[in-house]
């Protein structure tokens, strides 16, 4: 797994890294470009949400957010990630922080109409995820959702042929969604299927 410093080394070629993956429609970033764009098209649905990503990378998405009036919460492991997303979202409110750890204090001061975490939750033990996911949910103004965009199987039979076909290149460090054990814990969960290997989670508010 990437500690602080790996996650700066990779930073400036991530844009790269994932292209290339995602163009050759192959793991782990097969339809890395719709499960974006997916979390995009919902979240545009309301007008000036307010949006919390948890680990967002260089941007990507959040700077489609941003410039499309959003207003931008962000935390992320990485430095010098953050320092290139504040180059394209000068306006955000982006804070260090290990997420495995919580929220930032400002962060919990704050609910949210949409929580977004784009390939960035598999770093957590299935038990953590439901943990944070539970605080995450907690932050949800009413009507909310927390979106996540990730590899994710609809159960454990798919990523078990997944890591069959992938072989050496699997990451054993990451710890991939299965959305029929999850729902265990949120039966209201909703999947939308992108790839063979990628889709986007919906965990609707408290009502």
């Amino acid at each position: 797994m990437l500690d602080n410093k790996g996650f700066d080394l990779w930073a400036d070629g991530y844009d790269k890294t994932v292209g290339v993956s995602e163009e050759g429609n192959t793991y782990p970033f097969a339809g890395y470009k719709d499960v974006l764009g997916t979390i995009f098209k919902t979240i545009m649905k309301k007008p000036s949400a307010v949006v919390l990503d948890i680990g967002f990378g260089t941007g990507t998405l959040t700077t489609k957010l941003y410039e499309n009036g959003c207003n931008i919460y962000g935390q992320d492991f990485s430095a010098r990630m953050i320092e290139l997303a504040f180059q394209k979202m000068p306006n955000a409110h982006l804070y260090q922080g290990d997420f495995t750890q919580g929220l930032v204090e400002p962060l919990q001061a704050q609910n949210y109409d949409f929580i977004v975490a784009t390939y960035s939750l598999h770093h957590l033990t299935d038990e953590q995820k439901v943990c944070f996911l539970r605080m995450l949910r907690d932050h949800l103004n009413p009507g909310g959702q927390v979106l996540i965009g990730d590899v994710a199987f609809e159960n454990r039979s798919q990523l078990e042929q997944c890591r069959k076909d992938v072989g050496d290149e699997w990451d054993d460090d990451e710890i991939y969604f299965v959305v029929d054990e999850l729902k265990g814990e949120f039966p209201e969960l909703g999947f939308k299927r992108i790839s063979h290997c990628s889709g986007v989670l919906s965990i609707p508010a408290r009502i």
